[in-house]
Parts: C-alpha cells; sequence; structure tokens
C-alpha cells in the first residue's frame, strides 16, 4: 500500500520563505488551555480599552458564555467605531469544480462522485455580466483545487476579465508561491483568502489524504506569500467544527494579528465558516459549534482585531446573518451560487456545488434586511485614482 506524504514536509515547487509566523501560531495555540480561564478574567478582557492576545483568548473561553450579552455589545460599539454603519456586499463565482485533494469533508474533493466543470472564458464572463447587473462591484472568484484543470495562467485570464466588471476582485483557490501571487495582482486581484481549516496540526493529517493541500506549512503561510506578492488584504478562516473550534479560532486570530504585525499596511479580514452537508454526504454538520458559539468567536474577533474585516458566510440562516451584520460582521454575501455555471443559462457546462447553504437570498432582499436594521450597504468603499 503506498505510503501517504508527509503532510510537514514541502512538495517539489512549493516555495519556502523564512518566516517565524508559523511556529508562533501553532505554539501559542497548543499552549492555549479554554478551560483555565475565569469569569474574573473575561471581565478584566470586557473593561480594557485595547484587547490584548490574552484577553482574546479568555473570551473565546467556556467562562465568557455567559458574559455573550456584554460581548455583543462592545463588539457593537467597536464595529461602529470603524466602520460606522455601513455593511459590504459581494458575491462568490465558482469557475471550476475540479480538484486533486482528498479532503473528507469537502464536496469538491477527488474521491466524490459529483458533476465536474470548467468555465471557458466566454462563460466565465456571461456570468460575471449577469452578476455586475445586479449592482455588486466585489467579486470573489473560486476554483476547486487543481493546479492541473485550473491553472495559474487560467485563473489570471478570468480575473483579468473580472477586473473589467467590477472595482474590487479577491479569489479563493489553492495556496500560491509569492511570484504568482505577484502575477495575479497584476491580473487584477487585490484581496486572497485562504482557510487552514483546521490549525491542529495531527487533526489536519487525517482530514487531508491526499493532495497538495496535504502539507500543512505551505498552506498556513499562504497569506504571508500573498502580501509578499503584493496583495493588497488577505482572509483567514478556520472551518469550524473540524477540531477544537475555540483553540482554532484563537490560532486563527492570533494568525491575522501576527501577519498585521508584520504588515501593517495589509488588510486583514477574518471568516467564520461552519461545517455544512456536502453533495453526497448529508450528514456532516457543525454538531459542536451552535449559533451562540458562533457569535461567540465572532464578536471575539472584532474586540481583538476591531479594525479588521469580518464576512459571515450565506452557510449561515438568513435570521442569524441579519442579527450580526452591524454588532460584529462588515461584510455580507448576497445572490449566492456555489455550483459552477449558475448565474446564467447559457453556459456550456454546470458542476455540482461545493456545499450547501443556507441562505438563498439575492441582492435585493439582503440590501432590504441590511437596511432595516438601520444600516447601509455598500457595494464599493475604497476611491481609486
Amino acid at each position: 500500500m503506498k505510503q501517504p506524504v508527509d503532510h510537514m514536509k514541502y512538495m517539489e515547487g512549493m516555495e519556502v520563505i523564512s518566516s517565524e509566523v508559523m511556529d508562533r501560531v501553532i505554539a501559542d495555540r497548543e499552549a492555549y488551555d479554554p478551560s483555565y480561564y475565569t469569569a474574573a478574567h473575561v471581565q478584566s478582557a470586557l473593561g480594557r480599552e485595547h484587547c490584548t492576545q490574552e484577553d482574546f483568548a479568555a473570551l473565546l473561553s467556556p467562562a465568557a458564555e455567559p458574559f455573550l450579552e456584554e460581548m455583543a455589545q462592545k463588539a457593537k460599539t467597536e464595529t461602529a467605531k470603524h466602520f460606522g454603519s455601513s455593511i459590504y456586499l459581494f458575491t462568490p463565482l465558482y469557475i471550476s469544480n475540479y480538484c486533486e485533494n482528498y479532503c473528507v469533508y469537502c464536496g469538491f474533493n477527488c474521491h466524490n462522485r459529483i458533476s465536474r466543470a470548467k468555465l471557458e472564458m466566454t462563460d466565465v464572463e456571461r456570468e460575471l455580466k449577469a452578476i455586475a447587473a445586479t449592482g455588486l462591484e466585489e467579486i470573489l472568484i473560486l476554483t476547486g483545487e487543481s493546479r492541473k484543470k485550473s491553472d495559474v495562467a487560467y485563473i489570471g485570464e478570468a480575473c483579468k476579465l473580472a477586473k473589467q466588471y467590477f472595482k474590487n476582485v479577491g479569489i479563493e483557490v489553492y495556496p500560491m508561491n509569492s511570484d504568482e501571487y505577484a502575477y495575479l495582482h497584476q491580473c487584477g486581484v487585490d484581496f486572497v483568502t485562504v482557510f487552514q481549516e483546521t490549525y491542529d496540526s495531527d487533526r489536519y493529517e487525517t482530514l487531508h489524504l491526499a493532495g497538495h493541500k496535504r502539507v500543512f506549512p505551505y498552506r498556513i503561510n499562504a497569506q504571508e506569500r500573498a502580501l509578499m506578492g503584493g496583495m493588497r488584504g488577505v482572509a483567514f478562516g478556520a472551518l469550524l467544527g473540524l477540531a477544537d473550534f475555540r483553540k482554532d479560532a484563537f490560532a486563527t486570530g492570533t494568525h491575522g494579528w501576527l501577519l498585521q504585525k508584520k504588515y501593517p499596511h495589509a488588510e486583514i479580514s477574518f471568516s467564520c465558516p461552519r461545517l455544512r452537508p456536502i453533495v453526497n454526504n448529508d450528514q456532516i454538520n457543525p454538531k459542536d459549534v451552535h449559533e451562540r458559539q458562533l457569535l461567540q468567536v465572532m464578536c471575539a474577533y472584532r474586540i481583538f482585531m476591531p479594525f479588521a474585516g469580518l464576512t459571515i458566510s450565506s452557510r449561515e440562516r438568513a435570521g442569524f446573518r441579519d442579527h450580526v451584520v452591524g454588532l460584529c460582521a462588515t461584510k455580507i454575501s448576497a445572490g449566492v451560487s456555489t455550483g459552477i455555471g449558475s448565474h446564467v443559462e447559457e453556459v456550456s457546462e454546470k458542476g455540482d456545488e461545493q456545499f450547501e447553504i443556507a441562505d438563498n437570498r439575492n441582492l435585493d432582499e439582503v440590501c432590504a434586511a441590511i437596511r432595516s436594521r438601520g444600516l447601509q450597504p455598500v457595494m464599493n468603499d475604497y476611491i481609486f485614482v
């Protein structure tokens, strides 16, 4: 039987950078004991003007759960202070669902028998036109993690097209080397999102059984390589429910915090995805991460890094998403589909979705919900000169 690749060993072609960030994140995660913290630690954290890493640890602990209302009020104050009443909108566009990784929780994994598709550029442009016609001005381009089917040049061409229709272009694709990120930045990409999934190396090994994604350190250093490649901003996220969600949230926040200190110009953002059912497996659910716990994580992020962006995914139900915008979340998706070729009928290929979403509302419906809370939907908050 073929032995699996060492998940801590780089594969050929993977750029190795000299950085202390990964070691610090992993060490801090391993040292973090959520059960250590008491109500007194939480009260002290809530009373501070500036939240320290130790305060962040307390706010993520079980001891903070009875203080969720106080956390929410503090988070709301910080959100208003740094973002006003603006709520930023975007939508994802999946252009390929071919994948070479075997990740047991993902609908795109290479062993899952699903309908695979890759959009030609004419179809990519049709999808972009249809989305732009709704009024959105930011797009997030996504693919499955297959360099063979969705190489850097293919992604670059899609991003060049996207820049013709959208003010801001982000990508959520496989991790790349810094020179490849530099090339995509030249193609119009502003922002890179990479989910570490879990910062627990041992658990990571059991969940990622094959493919380039199996290499833990290459993935964890992706955001730094993106910044080295000239990207304006990077987003972080752990898939809550894969491992101890409190320790993973602590590691995620620490990761973003350390890179912010190292690259002060960088725009830092967090996402808080929970597990969702996938094609051929409806048993995947965030059984140990409930909405109150998700809200605790989001409020802790906001208090710890009040100036960071915070995205609420369409993985969550509409009522929860409406509750957290303005409270702690500053960015929300609308008109979402995680399938290939889902925005227009004329595309030549259509592919299955990565996971089930819980909020199917279109842009107008999401905007109406935002306004009903006294907030302002914003399509673009950058001035281009």
